[in-house]
């Protein structure tokens, strides 16, 4: 009886961990190009881009902050109107594309 009922909450494990999806920086690359270019740039710092670049920032950081922009628990009018569009797919996907580049 113990092996089946282990069997069973391995099996569900398994399953539950198989809908769960890795962040893609592929999607972000997209999603980066149309909402966060403009101000941040996309491959490397440019010089017309007005605000910081984020190639190479720290995953959970990048996460972070745009999650307090999105839920207004960090206040910049700009950031909470743009992140406020994003779900948590989103963020997972820019923080990957933007992490994964070179500062």
């Amino acid at each position: 009886m113990k092996l089946s009922t282990d069997a069973l909450l391995i099996g569900i494990a398994v399953l539950l961990a198989g809908n769960v999806q890795a962040a893609s920086p592929y999607a972000g690359k997209t999603k980066a190009a149309a909402v966060c270019a403009q101000c941040h740039g996309m491959r490397m710092p440019a010089t017309e881009a007005p605000f910081p670049f984020l190639g190479g920032r720290d995953v959970q950081y990048l996460r972070l902050a745009l999650r307090q922009y999105r839920d207004k628990t960090r206040l910049s009018p700009i950031m909470n109107n743009i992140a406020g569009s994003l779900s948590d797919r989103d963020i997972d996907d820019i923080t990957a594309y933007y992490s994964g580049l070179k500062p």
